[in-house]
């Protein structure tokens, strides 16, 4: 037992003994907190157990329970996470950190093994199967053998890892999404470890470095994607710190009706959240409409936390959440502690219990109808039947100018979108084939978000079954694949004879991970490349995924529509979305009479029907030896060595953040005569800023690879080589679709240099202005760095020569990231932005101050124009907490966290 901690107290379950922190002693202390969100209450528990005196006081413990007067409180605390998840892209350039801190831990004469991971890490590989093969019986086999060959020195870091670094697992390529495995096996509601007090028991809570951590919070397990330098500070022991969250709560009602699937849901609430307006905010969802939910409904909707823009989506543990960790093979013991615990500490959802929330929303279920989201944001639903229609104004938006590889139309004079005269007919397969605008060339099963729900994997296999009874097939120029989140679900469809259907319309395994939805969607048929470029067609991918930013899916695919997987298989029948589903027949039977969307759809009872057979025995058996993986993985040759060797690789290189790192930090300089690198508009997300996607020959990448004697086809995509500093920063702010208003009517990354104004790309001009020794800074507008939790969106920044980023507003994880980089984020103030400033990107800018910064100052910033005028501004300093100034005096996070471990900080 804690002698020196009041809130400590004894859990019997059984024949166990559970030291916990009790919530009902707290509140004979600090007063109840019955009616505090349970996402706050887990935080409650975390500060109780975290009691020191000095990073957690026993005023935060009663500023939390406070929350409840106002529904919210202005005041940091640090909140230590249970555990850390990793998937691949993100996790591998951790890793490269860890092995870097070891290196120059070295350098300064202590002993590297001083770096080591404090709390349990997960690392899952998941991110680096291509669909490069798909619609035979083979492209599973052969899209993991191409990607063991691709990643071979990749996974030979990561095993070198595993034994080098203590408590880091890695579970190996082929065995499922990082959330999906989270949520069907790591994830346990109420986690245990021993101490000198006896076994202890405390929430299940983790940080990870993908946005859609937020998907185990279905779990009741709180938690959400940070960037990876602030998960690499995590996992060394440093608290997450944190400003406590106003929490927005959903209430469900009614129940969704037949025809209307999890997805349909998701897509509705990311709207209704996004328009209230969540960012930096917990949302909770209470009602007596979570009782027609299941647990994997719920996970749905938790995992798209970032795109209705909170920090994450919270569902409180009940008799549900018991049932599927029953269902998912967890052990009766665990489920017996979790009950107890979650009783014991007012965490189980009970009837008509409603918490104080800083804001309260309603939805009814029974209104949520088909719905997709696009073309290229999460948020914007379409409904099913109003989708056609919707085509015709997406044209209508689309830029009226061309550029290299793009794939836009031409319009003439604006409205209705004008016939191009190129010729869109091609061959394919000894077919002739004419493609039009809004053609499906894309339609992927993919992606944690759906592939974690039985129900509508089960209506996407019954849907194809009963196309086939009707002589659908899917139309020929439309890329299938099915990428499952695990390998429980291919066991469940094939159980319930719905793999076959699935096949004959060519949605074959492809792999388990995420694949379309991170861009790793392969390429199409060269024939249908060269169509689609030189007739400038506006084509469509349909995919069961949660992200569909510019750019993301495919370079040549511009409009990108989330679906629910059955949708996904409608679609790829029907072959374009310029259709009204809900009214004009999908295709014809073998009698050529129209078939129509609903003739195929299936039955609620129907969809329950194959649900139930999904049995607990298929998850004990694919998760029983989750960490071992295949005789290719088993077979890599592992170096013994505790600090990595670095040997020569075009994938994994020693990164540059610590080298000539003193014991102690420099002071910080003002920035002087700073030159603008990018100019940029509103909703820049990190795809936009962070390297995603495959690499072109012609890019600052590209040439860097060919300079290494690298072919083309062996370039693989940026998220692989994410341990390669020289590729990263290469390809940072080169998307194919990002605006820099420097650059007026072009798209890509490109600048003007200056004062020369001479047009390059972005990485080309930070090199000149280095060598000039030029400070840079990026000016954007709202919403900047929105989307995936991308370290590198700052690494690259940083390294390009980046100091500072003066934006209206930001995303939570972004301006963190930059902070953890060293990069000083600014906020205009009311009435200040780039357009009211009339900023061109010629101007120069001094910030001064930096070195007696404080958090939420007001920072004074001078800006030079060309004819010498010069106006001065005050700018509102987004360090918003002590913990983050530390940081930024350190040059980041973990600079920081490497000179606390060894005493110098």
């Amino acid at each position: 037992m804690s002698q020196n901690n009041p809130y400590a107290d004894v859990l019997k379950v059984a024949e166990q003994d559970y030291q916990i922190f009790s919530l009902a002693k707290a509140a004979t202390i600090h007063g109840t907190a019955d009616r505090l969100p349970f996402s706050l209450k887990v935080l409650l528990e975390n500060l109780l157990r975290s009691l020191d005196g000095d990073t957690v006081t026993v005023q935060d413990i009663q500023a939390l329970v406070d929350w409840q007067k106002h529904g919210k409180a202005d005041r940091e605390i640090a909140f230590r996470p249970a555990r850390v998840l990793m998937q691949d892209f993100t996790g591998v350039p951790a890793v490269v950190d860890l092995a870097a801190m070891r290196a120059a831990v070295a350098e300064l004469g202590e002993d590297p093994q001083k770096i080591n991971p404090l709390s349990p890490v997960d690392l899952v590989i998941d991110h680096s199967v291509m669909v490069d093969h798909f619609a035979t019986d083979e492209a599973f086999t052969q899209n993991v053998a191409i990607e063991m060959e691709r990643n071979l020195e990749r996974y030979t870091f990561l095993r070198w890892g595993q034994q080098a670094f203590a408590n880091f697992k890695v579970v190996p390529p082929g065995t499922g999404i990082c959330h999906q495995v989270n949520l069907e096996h790591l994830g346990q509601s109420v986690w245990t470890k021993k101490t000198a007090d006896g076994e202890q028991a405390y929430p299940d809570t983790l940080v990870g470095t993908d946005s859609h951590t937020t998907m185990i919070n279905a779990l009741g397990v709180l938690g959400w994607g940070v960037g990876g330098i602030e998960a690499e500070a995590a996992m060394l022991g440093q608290p997450v710190s944190m400003l406590i969250p106003e929490v927005v709560g959903l209430e469900f009602t009614g129940k969704l009706p037949a025809g209307v699937t999890a997805t349909d849901l998701v897509l509705t609430v990311t709207a209704q959240l996004r328009a209230h307006g969540v960012v930096g905010k917990f949302v909770e969802f209470f009602g007596d409409g979570l009782d027609h939910l299941s647990l994997a409904d719920r996970a749905t909707i938790a995992n798209m936390a970032p795109e209705y823009g909170a920090t994450c989506g919270f569902f409180p543990v009940d008799q549900i959440t018991l049932d599927y960790m029953a269902l998912t093979g967890r052990d009766a013991k665990v489920i017996a502690r979790v009950k107890a615990y979650c009783l014991a500490q007012g965490l189980w959802r009970k009837p008509g219990h409603q918490a104080i929330y800083t804001d309260v929303l309603h939805l009814d279920l029974s209104t949520v109808v088909p719905s997709l989201a696009g073309p290229k944001r999460p948020q914007d639903k379409v409904t099913l039947s109003d989708l056609k229609q919707h085509c015709d104004d997406v044209l209508a938006l689309q830029l009226k100018t061309t550029t290299e590889r793009d794939t836009q139309m031409v319009y003439e004079g604006g409205g209705q979108p004008q016939p191009d005269t190129n010729d869109s007919h091609f061959e394919l397969d000894g077919q002739k084939i004419k493609l039009d605008h809004h053609a499906v060339v894309i339609a992927a099963i993919t992606s944690c978000t759906n592939t974690s729900n039985p129900s509508v994997m089960m209506a996407a296999g019954l849907l194809a079954k009963n196309a086939l009874a009707k002589g659908l097939q899917r139309q020929p120029w439309v890329k299938t694949s099915l990428a499952p989140g695990s390998k429980v679900v291919t066991r469940y469809l094939e159980k319930a004879g719905l793999m076959a259907p699935l096949e004959q319309l060519g949605f074959n395994l492809v792999g388990y991970g995420c694949t379309t939805c991170i861009g790793n969607s392969g390429p199409l048929a060269q024939q249908i490349e060269k169509v689609i470029s030189d007739a400038k067609l506006n084509v469509s991918a349909v995919l069961s995924g949660n992200r569909n930013f510019e750019g993301r899916i495919h370079p040549f695919v511009q409009s990108n529509w989330l679906a629910s997987p059955p949708l996904v298989v409608a679609f790829a029948l029907a072959g374009t979305v310029n259709i009204d589903l809900s009214h004009e027949p999908i295709g014809k039977n073998h009698d050529g009479k129209p078939v129509y969307l609903k003739d195929i759809w299936p039955s609620n009872q129907d969809i329950a029907n194959e649900v139930a057979k999904v049995q607990s025995s298929m998850f004990k058996t694919e998760y029983a030896d989750v960490f071992s993986g295949d005789a290719s993985w088993q077979d890599i040759a592992v170096p013994k060595d505790k600090t990595y060797a670095w040997p020569e690789s075009s994938y994994i290189r020693q990164p540059s953040f610590f080298q000539g790192m003193g014991r102690q930090p420099e002071p910080v300089k003002d920035i002087v005569d700073a030159r603008m690198l990018a100019l940029l508009g509103d909703s820049v997300t990190t795809d936009h800023i962070s390297p995603a996607g495959s690499i072109k020959d012609s890019s600052p990448a590209g040439r860097y690879l060919t300079g290494l004697g690298i072919a083309k086809d062996q370039f693989n995509s940026y998220g692989s080589r994410r341990g390669n500093h020289e590729v990263m920063v290469r390809g940072t702010f080169a998307n194919v679709r990002i605006r820099n208003e420097m650059v007026p009517d072009t798209e890509g990354g490109v600048t003007l240099l200056q004062p020369s104004g001479e047009q390059m790309a972005i990485y080309d001009a930070a090199e000149r202005y280095r060598e000039q020794k030029t400070p840079l800074v990026v000016v954007a507008g709202k919403e900047y760095g929105t989307g995936s939790s991308r370290d590198w969106a700052a690494k690259g920044t940083l390294l390009l020569g980046v100091r500072a980023v003066l934006a209206e507003s930001y995303e939570r994880i972004h301006r963190s990231n930059l902070i953890g980089m060293g990069v000083l984020p600014l906020q205009f103030l009311a009435g200040d932005d780039r357009k009211h400033l009339k900023l061109t990107g010629a101007e120069t800018f001094s910030i001064s101050g930096l070195n007696s910064l404080t958090a939420k100052q007001k920072v004074a910033v001078l800006i030079t124009y060309p004819d010498g005028e010069q106006q001065k501004i005050n700018m509102l300093c987004r360090i918003d907490t002590g913990n983050e100034l530390s940081y930024y005096q350190h040059g980041g996070i973990l600079h920081y966290v490497l000179r606390r471990m060894i005493g110098s900080a």
